[in-house]
């Protein structure tokens, strides 16, 4: 096991270089940085030229990458960008990413591990329980339809998941908000908390109602059509109908012998769902106007603050990497031949 455990580990490695190398050439082309921090008043040829020099934008972008991936040495550069070089101003300077350094957001001139650090703590409390309901309530579904197929609840969830998977999250957003916040008003329609509300865990727990519904009722359905397909090919191998000819009881039959097999496929479902949760989701956050990766990540592309959306993605990426070690690892278990 450890043996497996640590080649995945190397793999993993150039993997992750690739994707940072990939993701920073593509950050080039989000647009000009330095042309969105005038504001209203444009700035002069001579600013714009001053700011990309101390920004290092006028490097070659192999030279940016190195100097994001391992810091620069700013010693060896004119900082100010006036032909003196000096430790006046160090805005540009980079420890890199590797010393966990991601540089400084360009909009607001704060560490971007700190802009991050503000808004991921919000994503995890909206995700986190969204995915939780996602995976018992469609693992249950799923599991139950396929032991009784065809009777009225397996007809009727098969209906509902097609409805609910042909249909986009921002409609079922929308639907959420004008029945429980326009119509009934039983619920706030966006936000965290209540702008005149003591903040406490009520006013954060009414605020994540609509959200957490929308994320998971768009989920659900995936899920449990996913489990029901599994299990019912299961309970129609020749060993499960060896279990019953042997007198096996139907409930260690289903969930010893049935349902460990039938989730293989489901825990790579379960990973990549895992590993993406600190990206948050960009359409559902924008729509209740819940302040996290999601809204983060859009206010960054609109700002072309390439720093802080390269924090974003790689952050995204280690996790989805380190989640599909963990599948990997859970396969392991489930079945011992993949190890070897």
């Amino acid at each position: 096991m450890a043996r497996f455990i640590f080649r995945r580990v190397l793999q993993a490695l150039p993997l992750l270089f690739l994707i940072s190398l990939i993701l920073f050439a593509l950050m080039q082309t989000v647009g000009d940085p330095v042309a969105t921090m005038g504001g209203r008043q444009p700035l002069d040829d001579a600013d714009r030229i001053r700011l990309r020099c101390q920004l290092g934008l006028d490097q070659p972008i192999l030279t940016q990458y190195v100097f994001w991936l391992i810091g620069n040495d700013w010693t060896i550069l004119d900082t100010n960008c006036d032909g003196v070089i000096d430790e006046a101003d160090g805005y540009g300077r980079l420890r890199g990413v590797l010393r966990g350094d991601f540089g400084t957001s360009i909009t607001d001139r704060r560490p971007v591990t700190t802009v991050i650090g503000e808004k991921v703590g919000n994503t995890l409390l909206l995700m986190i329980p969204a995915q939780f309901l996602i995976i018992v309530i469609g693992i249950g579904i799923g599991i139950y339809s396929a032991l009784r197929q065809y009777s009225l609840l397996d007809n009727t969830m098969t209906a509902l998941s097609y409805v609910f998977q042909s249909m986009p999250i921002f409609l079922i957003a929308l639907i959420l908000v004008y029945l429980f916040s326009v119509n009934l008003k039983w619920l706030p329609p966006n936000g965290m908390f209540d702008p005149l509300g003591d903040r406490s865990f009520i006013d954060v727990l009414r605020h994540m109602i609509l959200p957490v519904a929308a994320l998971t009722l768009i989920s659900v359905a995936g899920y449990s059509r996913y489990m029901r397909a599994n299990m019912l090919e299961v309970l129609n191998a020749d060993y499960v109908r060896t279990a019953r000819a042997k007198g096996l009881p139907e409930r260690e039959i289903n969930l010893i012998h049935a349902l460990k097999n039938a989730s293989l496929p489901i825990v790579t479902l379960i990973g990549l769902d895992l590993g993406s949760l600190i990206a948050g989701a960009v359409v559902t956050e924008s729509i209740f106007g819940w302040p996290g990766m999601g809204s983060l990540f859009l206010t960054s592309l609109g700002r072309d603050d390439y720093p802080v959306l390269m924090g974003i993605l790689m952050l995204t990426t280690l996790s989805v990497i380190i989640f599909q070690l963990l599948t990997d690892i859970t396969y392991t278990w489930l079945d011992p031949r993949i190890r070897y």
